[in-house]
């Protein structure tokens, strides 16, 4: 029985040493810049996002917070890079419906688990996704572009931020619902994938709004639907996917802050304080409104819950629509 109190009594003392040395951690953290990993390439909405909040978010840590693009595989390979840094703080990234959802729940080949391989900060901002064409495609309104879609199999393409990205998922989906035929052209980001759908070297692009708005608002892609609530403040005359009788399309995408699984509780507290504080920043807050975005700020809690019931609705939509992206 002693010999039973005495390694109990072991492993408390052993316990709170660790919670002592990751205060004192804590207390000194940051003393260095920290790398802030963003998934795809610069100019979608990954990036906007990480670069609207990075520099507010520095300025809260007193270290400059770095941006890092790693795109490719629909975000798996920055997020799989995030998952693999040193749970130290000092490597953070931001975490998107595609690395934590669609990816996870289409490809059985995913490096990482969303849900065992990261520690949740909090969900940065919401987002509408879009469906856009280039003004060039004969079509004014989405039941017109169905039906062009129907009438021309296969003729037409759209861009994605990459295979089991997001915008991927929502592109086979739309395909699923309208039992219509679009050839799917991945690139490694909403950017690039933007540039080649504003040259019309891609008919379409199904894209979260942040990174497109600029250019349906200045007549240089053409807003057939948008995934939201209700109707963007911005684009009044764009109706949303429910409104067109397409619900399972209607879900806001969001950004959130993650770092690697295993860094000290009282850094992650840390960083989340910080990150609430610059959203709160008037520069930052105005810069995602004009991108019709919507800042959050929830707790690491709530998060992580957000994370896994996005995961569980991908999860059924592919099963349900036997999407699968090997």
């Amino acid at each position: 029985m002693k010999a039973v109190l005495k390694a109990g009594a072991l492993g408390a003392l052993a316990a709170l040493g660790l919670m002592q040395a990751s205060l004192v951690h804590a207390q000194s953290y940051p003393n260095k810049p920290i790398r802030l990993i963003v998934p795809f390439a610069a100019g979608g909405t990954t990036d906007i996002v990480g670069r609207a909040v990075s520099d507010a978010l520095g300025r809260e840590l007193g270290q400059p917070v770095v941006v890092e693009n790693r795109g490719g595989g629909g975000g798996a390979i920055g997020a799989d890079a995030l998952a693999k840094s040193a749970p130290d703080g000092y490597t953070l990234g931001i975490a998107t419906v595609s690395t934590m959802a669609t990816n996870p729940a289409t490809n059985a080949k995913n490096p990482y688990d969303p849900l065992k391989d990261f520690a949740p900060i909090t969900n940065l901002v919401n987002v509408p996704n879009v469906l856009t064409v280039n003004p060039k495609v004969p079509a004014k309104n989405l039941k017109e572009f169905i039906a062009l879609l129907k009438a021309n199999p296969g003729k037409y393409s759209y861009a994605s931020a990459g295979k089991g990205s997001i915008s991927h998922l929502d592109g086979e989906l739309f395909k699923f619902i309208t039992k219509s035929d679009m050839v799917h052209i991945p690139y490694r980001g909403s950017g690039p994938a933007l540039n080649d759908t504003l040259a019309g070297q891609v008919n379409a692009q199904f894209d979260n709004l942040p990174s497109s708005m600029p250019f349906i608002q200045s007549d240089k892609l053409r807003a057939l639907a948008v995934a939201a609530p209700k109707r963007v403040e911005g684009l009044p005359n764009v109706p949303t996917f429910a409104e067109e009788g397409m619900k399972d399309m209607n879900n806001m995408a969001w950004y959130g802050l993650v770092a690697p699984a295993g860094t000290p509780p009282a850094i992650v507290a840390k960083v989340h304080d910080a990150a609430i504080k610059a959203l709160q920043d008037p520069a930052v807050k105005k810069r995602l409104h004009d991108a019709g975005a919507y800042p959050d700020g929830n707790t690491s809690q709530q998060y992580a819950a957000q994370i896994k019931r996005e995961l569980e609705l991908r999860k059924k939509i592919a099963t349900d629509q036997n999407i699968t992206l090997e």
